[in-house]
């Protein structure tokens, strides 16, 4: 199995350019699914998951070409079967949003339970509860075996403000008979790429933005033309690792837009960054020291829906945290097992309380000692790998897989900017 050998205490300077968004380009590509015309898609990202949600396509009679790593052309002019390959779905939590596009297209859909990174509990009741208001009809769960004679528009109240879910049900309304309005709706970035991109190729959404989607049924889709848009999860990291090892670097088209709530949450870390026509210029000299609430009361970051700190971005914060002058507590509230990789961090000589599952204590700052590590999910891969970057010895993470399914070519981006890490 491949790892990572990282030599820390490397500077990152340099310029970068951040890949297509993972968490856009996997929703779609599953809305691919709602037109017989092709769809060209630019900026996919090279990464696990998109490549498993490609093999699955193609599995159901989907024609992917590639007319180069990121630009694809996808057709789903006939589809073979409607029982998605077992084991592939088992990888990957995205296979979920199968569900909504194949019943609007195809009235039915038997779908093995969805896999993805292990950070507690992720629940399929939202999506469930979403696609029976459109006139879904559910039975059993390993696989769901779900059947729609014909979708119709309905008022739905979202019992919380999934990603997915909402994905799912704007993918099963666009095609429904009548008008659906969608409330309590997730509103980020990729939700609202989504919703741009079914719009461009006939679908009727408004509100997009906002927690309260309108789709207007429409009778067909047609092929198109689509960019996606930057990753802003992995601007976020590459920030928190050139302000850990005191390097300076330039990210274009960063995104910028989408990083008002991780720029507050950064300042209060000592952290800051500038923008130049749509780049990010992140300086070498940031003061890395935690910034208290009124009254010199202890600050505390917590995740939230959009435009909230967004939960993915949690992991890298931590650590850029064990690297800052001060205290700070970490509320994660929306997974109870994504602190899990803390323990790890404690191991490099981090000094962090557990108060939970859900809140951490970090005093910082404390020089982290190399260490060999593995890690449960995308985000906390990422994190551990910034860790070993400012690290004083030689590190490995092993299971670089669950990194590579979530960052392209992160070791060729970080040898560009100078730091020591090598594929083996």
């Amino acid at each position: 199995m491949e790892q990572f050998v990282i030599n820390g205490g490397v500077p990152l300077n340099g310029t970068l350019t951040p890949s297509g968004n993972k968490n856009a380009a996997l929703p779609i590509l599953a809305a691919c699914l709602l037109t017989e015309e092709p769809i060209i898609l630019h900026n996919i990202p090279k990464i696990g998951d998109v490549i498993t949600l490609k093999q699955i396509l193609q599995n159901l009679g989907v024609r992917v070409e590639e007319q180069n790593d990121n630009t694809w052309v996808v057709h789903a002019k006939s589809i073979v079967g409607h029982t998605p390959d077992t084991d592939l779905c088992r990888h990957i939590r995205a296979s979920i949003l199968l569900a909504g596009p194949m019943l609007a297209r195809h009235g039915q859909l038997k779908l093995p339970p969805p896999g993805g990174d292990v950070i507690g509990r992720r629940r399929l009741d939202t999506h469930i509860l979403a696609l029976e208001a459109l006139g879904c009809k559910i039975e059993g769960t390993n696989p769901f075996k779900l059947t729609a004679n014909t979708l119709i528009g309905a008022d739905i109240l979202l019992d919380e403000a999934s990603v997915t879910a909402t994905e799912n049900a704007v993918m099963a309304s666009v095609l429904a008979k009548g008008t659906t309005t969608l409330r309590n709706a997730a509103s980020e970035p990729h939700v609202q790429e989504l919703c741009h991109f079914l719009n461009s190729i006939g679908a009727r959404i408004s509100g997009i933005g906002s927690n309260m989607l309108t789709i207007e049924g429409v009778n067909a889709l047609s092929g198109g033309e689509h960019t996606i848009g930057p990753d802003y999860l992995e601007v976020v990291s590459f920030i928190g690792a050139a302000a850990v090892t005191r390097g300076q670097i330039r990210i274009k088209d960063s995104a910028a837009n989408y990083l008002k709530m991780a720029e507050l949450v950064f300042a209060r870390l000592g952290i800051s960054w500038e923008t130049d026509d749509g780049d990010i210029l992140v300086p070498n000299n940031q003061t890395l020291k935690i910034i208290p609430d009124l009254n010199d009361v202890i600050p505390k970051v917590d995740d939230a829906p959009w435009p909230g700190f967004p939960a993915d971005m949690m992991s890298i914060a931590i650590v850029v945290a064990t690297q800052c002058d001060g205290t700070v507590l970490f509320h994660e509230k929306l997974f109870e097992s994504r602190l899990h990789f803390v323990d790890k961090l404690i191991g490099m000589g981090a000094q962090i309380i557990m108060c939970d599952p859900h809140r951490c204590i970090v005093q910082g700052p404390t020089q982290l000692q190399a260490e060999t590590l593995e890690s449960p999910d995308i985000r906390a891969g990422m994190a551990l790998l910034i860790a070993a970057l400012c690290a004083k010895g030689e590190s490995i993470i092993r299971n670089i897989n669950q990194i590579e399914r979530g960052y392209e070519g992160v070791d060729h981006k970080l040898r560009s900017l100078g730091a020591h890490i090598n594929r083996v």
